[in-house]
């Protein structure tokens, strides 16, 4: 009986050794797993570089298409300019999902950039010993290193600010322009603030409170645009980022 429990145990050992994986051991097994693992996480980080370039296509297109719409035909309201601007956010919390999904696998390509294959390029003195580490706590536990505010901020601050500016840009020509409002009207220029004020009515909300709350949505997306904090981090090393 004591033969066979021993059999049996060197045989569940023996099955726990072969389904265990085998760690790389030489410097070039350990080189080969690394250069794997960098064209893993560049294919990660560039797959999701597309979605975010996808987005920002989208707002585009829904940009041109309702100018079009609403400068080019005077019968049309000055609403669908205001939907406009309601799409391009809401383009613009989809996107910045996806950026902090794509700051990610960006911060992981970086550390291997910077601090090994650029040092097998040019070795340089001082090196952050903790980089590796920092890696393999983000593939154990992996975290946002971004947050959702601070996401939205930063693509705002690239792409979306200026179709917000187009925008209401276009819809105060549309409320302050009699040729763009009714066909046949032979005025250029309003007669008095009281015309915009009706002409910014939007169904049973007055025209003020239309003008009030577009002032403070733009308003908002002009000082999320300006007041920036400073990039830390990996966008601390160079100028080139996404």
């Amino acid at each position: 009986m004591a033969s066979e429990l021993t059999t049996h145990t060197l045989l569940d050992s023996g099955a726990t050794e072969r389904k265990r994986p085998s760690l790389p051991a030489t410097a070039s097994e350990i080189t080969n797993t690394l250069s794997h693992y960098y064209r893993g996480e560049l294919a990660r980080m560039t797959s999701w570089r597309d979605r975010i370039d996808r987005t920002t296509n989208w707002a585009i297109t829904v940009v041109a298409a309702l100018l079009s719409v609403s400068l080019s035909t005077p019968t049309s309201h000055h609403g669908v300019l205001i939907f406009g601007m309601m799409l391009v956010t809401l383009l613009l919390l989809i996107e910045a999902r996806r950026y902090r999904f794509f700051d990610v696998y960006r911060a992981r390509v970086r550390l291997l950039e910077r601090n090994y294959f650029a040092q097998i390029l040019s070795p340089e003195a001082e090196l952050h010993p903790d980089w590796a580490a920092a890696i393999a706590k983000s593939l154990r536990a992996p975290v946002f290193l971004l947050s959702y505010r601070d996401a939205v901020q930063r693509r705002l601050g690239r792409n979306y600010c200026w179709m917000y500016f187009i925008l209401f840009l276009a819809w105060s020509l549309k409320i302050s322009t009699p040729k763009l409002q009714v066909e046949g009207v032979a005025q250029l220029q309003p007669q008095s603030w009281y015309y915009v004020i009706d002409n910014a009515a939007l169904g049973p909300v007055p025209g003020w409170l239309v003008i009030i709350l577009v002032l403070i949505a733009n308003a908002g997306v002009l000082f999320a645009t300006v007041h920036r904090e400073r990039d830390e981090g990996d966008l601390a090393h160079g100028e080139a980022h996404v």
